[in-house]
């Protein structure tokens, strides 16, 4: 089935989406989140030209090929997009400088938070901002210094994360803060069902990044692939930080011989900085720059057991592959089903 044409006998869905679908300029508010090496123009336009909002991973691409992509997702669909700045990343302010002159409908702050001069700059390219927002505090600062939306990620989401789970921030931030600004949720949701109540509590929509991996259309490895359908939920595990002295970004990824080798990284670093060797920032930019080259090996290589396989615990719900058409069929009938099996209940 064609999601465009997507229609329900009884449309309860609908009225849920509206908001966020205004927000986003698309047909239906499901976000695919932007995942270094695999958020490439392919999958991004597949995204868009099912009705969904599809996000470009910054990352720490050099700047002139970030700007090749945007041009190369402008070809490929005629539908809103954004593109996702890594804060914490090298090529940061290169990213948002370029972006004055690439004029993208609209721009992601991830990583960690975006200062308030560095989100009025982005506004005044015309885009409209979204920043994610891991605790309360952060999302309190993103709406003051002007956020026009927020994507609120709980900690069971994959690759860079937070440490607050969705159930807690659903309850802190979107039940507060759902009627002053649009509120997405991201972390841990892989089903229409869960799309339906997040909905009905608030949300202007979800965001899904590892069921996105388990499409037709997502291009990184197949071995990638094939690992994301045997493991469980409790496989995909968060990065500990072993000392205030370099405070890491947790991410989280499946168990496997990178994250070893992570741990061991961090306490080289540790040394050198004890012996006064490397400075912090050095220090933090060689992190970023292991879990890039790792996810790579992964990702776009196949090395599943040395490079990372960063997912989101939603991970053990996958059990197949599919087409984004069929997946995003899929979500909004079984979101549909949900809202009247709600409705039928309350009589």
């Amino acid at each position: 089935m064609d999601p465009l044409e997507w229609n329900a006998p009884a449309d309860l869905l609908s009225p849920l989406l509206k908001r966020g679908s205004d927000f986003l300029g698309v047909r239906y508010p499901i976000l695919c989140g932007a995942m270094t090496w695999v958020s490439e123009p392919k999958l991004v336009s597949a995204v868009c030209n099912n009705g969904c909002f599809g996000c470009i991973a910054g990352g720490n691409a050099p700047t002139d090929i970030l700007a090749s992509q945007i041009e190369e997702t402008r070809r490929l669909t005629k539908n809103n997009f954004g593109v996702n700045l890594i804060t914490i990343a090298p090529s940061y302010k290169s990213h948002l400088e370029m972006l004055k002159e690439a004029r993208v409908p609209y721009i992601i702050f991830a990583g960690s938070f975006p200062r308030e001069s560095e989100v009025a700059a982005a506004k005044a390219t015309g885009a409209k901002v979204m920043c994610f927002a891991s605790t309360i505090s952060i999302a309190e600062r993103m709406i003051r210094f002007g956020a026009d939306a927020i994507i609120l990620e709980g900690s069971e989401a994959g690759g860079h994360i937070g440490h607050v789970s969705s159930m807690i921030l659903i309850q802190q931030l979107l039940f507060k803060y759902a009627a002053e600004v649009p509120i997405f949720v991201a972390g841990g949701v892989a089903t229409g069902k869960m799309m339906a109540h997040l909905l009905m509590m608030g949300a202007a929509g979800v965001q899904l990044g590892t069921r996105f991996v388990m499409t037709e259309e997502c291009s990184v490895h197949p071995k990638f692939k094939e690992v994301f359908l045997k493991v469980n939920a409790r496989d995909a595990i968060a990065t500990p930080q072993y000392d205030s002295k370099l405070p890491v970004v947790a991410v989280r990824a499946l168990k496997n011989k990178g994250m070893q080798a992570f741990g061991a990284l961090q306490l080289r670093l540790l040394r050198e900085l004890e012996a006064g060797t490397i400075h912090r920032q050095q220090a933090q930019e060689e992190v970023e720059k292991f879990w890039v080259g790792a996810l790579r090996r992964a990702a776009v290589d196949g090395d599943v057991d040395g490079g990372s396989l960063m997912a989101g615990q939603s991970v053990g719900l996958m059990d197949k592959i599919m087409p984004i058409s069929d997946l995003v069929c899929e979500l909004l009938t079984d979101a549909n089903n949900e809202l009247l099996s709600v409705k039928n209940k309350l009589g």
